[in-house]
């Protein structure tokens, strides 16, 4: 039986994901603070601060988080089954590699705010640091901290003007100009997550110990990071939140880089500890799995077509050049479309579960990994 945890946080946080995406798809107005619009409904704005400080930097650090662990557990098995530690690298790096070509095809044709590309760089990253000790990945990870508030304050320290700064495709109505404009726009994403290198070091040392493995045996431990995290991050978060729902006003230049750079440290802090809550609620479930935690875990075991099935569905749903409900829906309208999408991936997840297969995506990120004298190794 395949471990609780990491399945049912990844098809949990899909659904925070889903929230955080579908809301850069909003377009056609002003746009006020972390360009976000201007909203002028009490429930839009209400739903703008519970996005940002509860949603909105930290579903990412917690996926990659659970992407460090994977990384990890793929390499011990590979040990433990005897293939070398040359090879099993080699395997780790083919997986990285595709991975970053899976993120531009999605970047080409839907969404240019991919991470599966940045996942696929971090994946090299990662391998690299196998015989790091733990002492040292976890300064690095304090260290990186730094650097992380340092950019994102200084990304939203000047005041919005009322138009979109970034990520223009968005409100492109040509499809094709859209299409051209995206990979260019990827190349800026990555400096608006850098929040889950610090997230992906401290995966690493949490892996390496079996937290996420065994989370009954470090319940004090993940009691303590989910508590801690998750207070740190609605804190943190609640200012950006405010200022995006049009409650608060942050005045200067220094104000607003502490604002976004406080939002973004404290997303850390909350992208562990909903993992750490959620290892929690798999050891209160035990083997005790009913009919909606199967379906979370397969959606989660699936992270990867349900991630890009949300991109479809958004674009054909929001984009100026599709049905354009972008323009005319407001946050709260836009974050029950991203619930309902979630909730159908779900759905088609425990579809393809109760029929013993995998997702689409898994499938040929497995087999272009594995194949050829990556399969043979893995036997």
């Amino acid at each position: 039986m395949r471990e609780l945890a990491p399945d049912l946080a990844r098809g949990v946080m899909l659904a925070l994901i889903a929230v955080a995406n579908s809301v850069v798809y909003l377009y056609g107005r002003p746009y006020g603070a972390r360009q976000h619009i201007v909203e002028e409904g009490v429930l839009d704005r209400l739903v703008s601060v519970v996005d940002v400080a509860v949603v909105d930097g930290r579903a990412y650090p917690m996926f990659a988080a659970l992407f460090a662990y994977g990384v990890v557990r793929v390499f011990q098995r590979q040990r433990d089954a005897g293939v070398s530690e040359r090879d099993a690298k080699r395997l780790l790096r083919r997986r990285s590699r595709w991975l970053i070509v899976f993120g531009f095809v999605h970047v080409v044709v839907l969404f240019p705010g991919d991470v599966l590309g940045l996942y696929g760089v971090l994946g090299f990253v990662l391998v690299a640091l196998t015989g790091v000790k733990d002492r040292t990945l976890l300064v690095a990870a304090g260290l990186w901290s730094v650097l992380v508030a340092l950019v994102q304050g200084t990304a939203y320290m000047m005041p919005s003007d009322g138009t979109r700064s970034f990520f223009f495709s968005f409100e492109t109505t040509d499809a094709f100009e859209a299409m051209a404009l995206r990979p260019v726009e990827w190349l800026m994403t990555p400096f608006g997550m850098l929040g889950v290198g610090c997230a992906a070091l401290v995966g690493t040392w949490a892996a390496r110990r079996g937290v996420i493995s065994d989370p009954a045996r470090h319940r004090a431990l993940l009691s303590r990071t989910a508590t801690i995290g998750l207070t740190l991050a609605l804190l943190g978060g609640l200012p950006a939140g405010l200022a995006v729902g049009g409650f608060y006003t942050p005045t200067g230049a220094t104000m607003l880089w502490a604002t976004s750079a406080l939002h973004a440290v404290t997303g850390i802090a909350g992208g562990l500890g909903y993992a750490a809550l959620i290892g929690l609620v798999a050891v209160r479930i035990g083997d005790r799995r009913g009919p909606v935690v199967l379906a979370i875990t397969a959606c989660g075991e699936r992270s990867l077509s349900c991630y890009l099935f949300q991109s479809v569905v958004f674009v054909a749903l929001l984009s100026p050049y599709t049905l354009a409900l972008g323009k005319t829906a407001g946050t709260a309208e836009v974050a029950v479309i991203a619930l309902a999408t979630w909730l159908a991936s779900v759905l088609l997840a425990d579809l393809l579960r109760r029929n013993g297969k995998r997702g689409p995506a898994e499938v040929l990120l497995r087999r272009l990994t594995y194949g050829g004298r990556a399969a043979r190794i893995a036997r």
